[in-house]
């Protein structure tokens, strides 16, 4: 068989988005360890009496069988690869966040095995069901790995011109620039102390928490080039209470 068709056999996976396919099959996308992001076509998995329609739930550890093609790839198999909690109601709308960011900022065909390991702890920290301080930190350590993973690692230890960040200055960040020194603190400026407690993965503070909030976001808005995202519009309406969707809780910040 060519490599351009070769077939891969129960690949740790989760299914990150799906739509319709002709009278009962689904386009999955579909994020696997050792291969990346992927589409895949699947037949017959929609239905009542689809075998694979309860496998191919979103947030699940999957195992994967397809023929893995150039461009899009075959399902030829699914099952679960561990028994998993449902997602909380209150963590739903986090965890379609993460998927949305996977589907917009990674390349197919682009293996990212830490950053599928990442995606599996913050769905695990998410189900655990953790204070919201504890979930406003998974999902900023998320984007900080996302971030390096698609090329945009984000320089914490030094100030444009190579100054190290000092923990009493304060800065502020330019996407595609990086961190410069400011006078003062002012609404919008990031703590010294901030910048080098999230370049160790410390995130137990609250200013360090909002500080990595502001940071993460501005790099995210740059790699996005303006697309929005829509999980982002729907939390706005749940903060309204205004949308349809609110039983399934509201997005940490």
């Amino acid at each position: 068989m060519s490599a351009a068709a070769r077939r891969v056999q129960l690949a740790p996976a989760y299914l990150l988005h799906h739509r319709p396919y002709r009278e009962s099959g689904r386009i999955l996308e579909v994020l696997v360890r050792a291969e990346g992001r992927l589409t895949l076509f699947a037949r017959g998995v929609s239905g009542p009496k689809s075998r694979l329609a309860p496998v191919l739930q979103p947030f699940q550890p999957l195992l994967l069988s397809f023929t893995h093609g150039r461009d899009a790839g075959q399902l030829t198999g699914a099952e679960c690869a561990a028994p998993a909690a449902p997602l909380p109601a209150a963590s739903v709308m986090s965890a379609f966040y993460l998927n949305e960011l996977l589907l917009k900022l990674t390349l197919r065909h682009d293996a990212a095995p830490e950053l599928f390991d990442a995606y599996g702890a913050t769905l695990a920290r998410l189900r655990a069901g953790a204070a919201l301080a504890a979930l406003e930190a998974a999902l900023r350590r998320f984007e900080l790995e996302l971030l390096s993973a698609v090329g945009y690692g984000l320089d914490l230890a030094t100030e444009v011109g190579g100054q190290p960040i000092e923990p009493a200055g304060f800065y502020r960040f330019r996407p595609a620039q990086g961190l410069y020194r400011v006078a003062s603190e002012e609404p919008g400026v990031l703590a010294g102390y901030s910048l080098q407690a999230l370049a160790c993965g410390d995130l137990e503070a609250a200013r360090t928490r909002a500080d990595a909030r502001v940071l993460l976001a501005a790099a995210l808005a740059e790699c996005l080039e303006g697309r929005e995202l829509a999980t982002r519009r729907v939390a706005q309406a749940l903060k309204r209470g205004s949308h349809p969707t609110a039983r399934y809780g509201k997005m940490p910040p």
